[in-house]
């Protein structure tokens, strides 16, 4: 089908027969079959029709087709001859233009070789020039003009390196090179006759010739340049080598202003007679102060060996407070370019600083830099440029560092003694329920002496010293935390232990147990409240010491374990308080379960044991709450905890409860709600303010107590028939555990022989675990004990009662 019809002649199952009966369907229908034949006659001429014309009009199309290609291939050639006129013709312009132009291109070669040869021998005789003037007047010393001339003499000269192989012009180079050796070797005599490096002749002052012959340097070798520089500053710093001999007493530590104090004065000196001696661009005056430093350096490295015992510590730190003053007045006064010059040893710098306190350690050695909570809050101080001379005299101290570095040792354990001390002194913090569990003050001024000292070392050194420091620090944290905040944990060793267990032998209900103090609670907190902020801190702590160590040494410092040390100080205190609030509550929950359940006669208001537990919730988790009132994460750790430790406990002790009649499981349940709904009250209790408990406390809370309500339907449900209690059982706690069935009928108070056929049929009703490792453990559940295996021979025996 070619095009869509609804004619059925044009369907492809078209059937004659079919066709002919649809026309006429009747005998009276026959009627017409001459109207209907000649409309069928018609239709055939119509189609006829259409198929000559179309066959005719596909008569011409293909003659159409070739007469139109061969017009185009007509056309293609007739352009290609075109291309081809175009191209030739552009052959013979290019042609045309190479002979009109060929007499200029030569004309413009020749201009062009003249003018250079002209050039050439304007050059050639300034440079014949210049070296005759440059001869005379280096036998003259007329340094004002060599230095200019010679400039233009070396510039000239570059021209002619091509066309060194011509004698003449060899010759010429030579000259100029000789010329140049004999200056330089003319300005060092000079120089030494004006500054002897030995004798006891005073050095001259400037000159002129001097001063024009340091231009003179400048054109020269730059080994020349050089060897003047050295020698000068040799010559400045002759007499500080003979003042600071080893020998001598100001060359010890306790005099070391006397050196800073000389350099200056020499400096200021070098300025006034000799700064226009020498050109600005070669910085004498930081050149001199920077040999001054290596000299130093080298001097004090030396008689620190010699003398190391003498060593103590405010004698370093003050001789390193005085050098690095001095290191910050040369960054002050100079830019330190001359340090990266090959003509000066390039100091030891360490890595650009990244100290964020800067601005605080340019204070006295007294100031106090506390490490607030907030800190890590505050916007990190903008790093400030880098001192280029840090460390070019201080840094021969490091070596002697280890003498700082025990000091402090023998400081940190001065101080945790006297922490100690003071603690046995003092006694424990006052409780203050309006400000929370107060961090003790000790822990600030850790800190607060810890930060000094890594500030102090860090002007010192940012190397080994300060790993040395670290592992220091974490010696004192680890100390801090087992004497300090451990150590005056109250006790809760085997006399308290005894108690809780004597407690539970007692059968009197509300009888005394063994509990903190309202003082001992507030130390708890308190130890709590301190070891988080030492947690805190000292994650702080380490960012710090990495900021300011060298890079390479930054993977060697690490808290983790100090941190570490204080999560457990944290979660021994919220164990100290679950077990406490926990002990409280034994001696109600014992009572419970001696309660005589089976002869009470009515319900009525919630027990006196629920009463007791409720009155010892309210006294302990508010004085808790309160002093965790600033870490309320771990309050919310306390209440998870013991809802996880009392509603198992509570479980365990409803077992007990037995046997339970239908009012006593009733009164029970009432009891289990009032609990329930304490413990979801938990968190705000006795709380002005009632603050929503925090979902994952609650989910426990709820998941907990439900568990207890469904035992105590179940108990409620009567055993009879024992088909719908099993599967009332199983729907209620889903708990496929054979014990906990079996508890469930002795709280009922069953009778054995009914228990072992209620616990086949337990067993019967189970749903099939899945595959895998439950059903491993299924296995292991149903492992037979002596009593289920009697119970099941006596299955057996029905049975075969049953059978026969």
């Amino acid at each position: 089908q070619v095009f869509p019809s609804q004619d059925p002649l044009d369907r492809a199952d078209f059937n004659a027969v079919e066709y002919i009966n649809t026309l006429f369907p009747t005998e009276q229908s026959l009627a017409n079959i001459d109207e209907v034949v000649n409309k069928i006659r018609l239709k055939i001429r119509r189609l006829d029709d259409n198929i000559r014309t179309v066959v005719r009009g596909q008569t011409n199309v293909g003659q159409d087709g070739r007469q139109a290609l061969e017009e185009a291939q007509k056309a293609i050639q007739q352009l290609f001859g075109k291309i081809k006129d175009i191209k030739d013709k552009a052959e013979k312009s290019e042609q045309m233009v190479k002979e009109i132009t060929r007499d200029i291109k030569q004309l413009d070669h020749a201009k062009r070789h003249l003018t250079t040869s002209i050039t050439t021998l304007n050059h050639l005789h300034m440079l014949a020039g210049g070296v005759d003037s440059l001869e005379a007047m280096t036998r003259r010393r007329q340094y004002g003009e060599v230095a200019n001339l010679l400039q233009g003499v070396v510039n000239v000269l570059e021209h002619f390196n091509k066309y060194m192989g011509i004698p003449q012009i060899r010759q010429l180079s030579e000259r100029v090179k000789a010329a140049q050796n004999e200056l330089g070797q003319q300005i060092l005599a000079d120089f030494e006759e004006a500054f002897p490096s030995q004798g006891t002749k005073r050095p001259g002052g400037p000159s002129n010739v001097l001063r024009d012959a340091c231009l003179v340097a400048n054109v020269l070798d730059p080994r020349i340049k050089q060897e003047i520089i050295k020698k000068f500053i040799k010559q400045h710093l002759s007499e500080y080598l003979v003042l600071f001999q080893e020998n001598q007493d100001v060359a010890w530590l306790d005099k070391i202003d006397r050196r800073y104090a000389w350099i200056k004065r020499q400096l200021v000196d070098y300025e006034e007679k000799y700064g226009r001696m020498f050109p600005q661009e070669w910085y004498m005056t930081e050149r001199i102060a920077v040999e001054f430093c290596h000299v130093t350096r080298a001097e004090l490295a030396k008689i620190m060996r010699t003398r190391a015992k003498e060593i103590e510590v405010k004698l370093l730190l003050f001789a390193i407070q005085r050098t690095t003053n001095f290191e910050g007045l040369l960054a002050k006064r100079f830019s330190g370019c001359t340090l990266a010059d090959g003509t000066v040893k390039k100091p030891e710098v360490p890595p650009p600083s990244t100290n964020p306190f800067l601005e605080d350690e340019t204070g006295t050695e007294t100031d106090e830099i506390v490490i607030e909570k907030s800190d890590m809050d505050k916007p990190k101080k903008p790093k400030v440029p880098d001192n280029p001379f840090h460390g070019i005299v201080s840094k021969c101290f490091e070596p002697h560092l280890y003498v700082y570095i025990e000091s402090q040792d023998k400081n940190l354990g001065e101080l945790i003694d006297r922490f100690v001390a003071d603690f046995k002194a003092q006694g424990p913090p006052k409780p203050n329920v309006d400000e929370g569990g107060a961090v003790l003050p000790s822990c600030a001024d850790l800190f607060v002496y810890y930060k000094k000292c890594m500030v102090q070392c860090s002007q010192l050194s940012t190397g080994e010293p300060m790993i040395a420091l670290t592992t220091i620090f974490q010696k004192y944290l680890r100390e801090y935390a087992w004497k300090i905040l451990s150590g005056n944990l109250p006790k809760t060793t085997s006399s308290s232990g005894g108690l809780t267990i004597t407690s539970l032998l007692k059968e009197k209900e509300g009888s005394e147990v063994a509990k903190f103090t309202l003082e001992e609670l507030c130390l708890i907190c308190s130890i709590l409240s301190t070891a988080e902020y030492c947690l805190a801190t000292t994650q702080q702590l380490e960012e710090k010491l990495k900021e300011k160590v060298d890079a390479s040494l930054v993977e060697r410092i690490n808290l983790t374990g100090e941190m570490d040390t204080f999560s457990i100080v944290i979660s021994n205190s919220i164990q100290l308080l679950v077990q406490d609030l926990d002990a409280a509550c034994d001696p109600a929950l014992t009572a419970m379960s001696k309660m005589q359940w089976q002869n009470v006669e009515h319900v009525g208001d919630q027990s006196p044991y629920v009463t007791s537990v409720i009155l010892h919730i309210k006294q302990n988790v508010p004085i808790i709450r309160d002093n965790l009132a600033s870490t309320r994460k771990y309050f919310t750790q306390f209440c998870i905890k013991f809802a996880n430790s009392f509603i198992p406990k509570f479980i365990n002790h409803l077992f007990k409860c037995k046997p339970i009649s239908m009012v006593g499981a009733e009164q029970l349940l009432l009891d289990t709600h009032s609990l329930k709904m304490v413990l979801l009250d938990l968190p705000s209790i006795g709380s002005q303010v009632v603050r929503k408990a925090p979902a994952s406390y609650t989910k426990i809370v709820v998941k907990g107590m439900t568990r207890a309500e469904m035992i105590l339907k179940v108990v409620m449900a009567p055993h009879e028939p024992p088909v719908v209690f099993v599967d009332n059982y199983i729907k209620l706690l889903a708990d496929c555990s054979t014990d906990t069935f079996q508890k469930i009928l002795d709280m009922k108070g069953l009778k054995r022989s009914e228990q072992s056929s209620m616990l086949d049929l337990f067993r019967q009703r189970l749903p099939a675990p899945p595959s895998g490792v439950e059903n491993a453990g299924s296995l292991s559940l149903s492992a037979p004990t002596p009593e289920q295996e009697s119970s099941r021979i006596r299955k057996l025996e029905k049975l075969i009662k049953k059978r026969l």
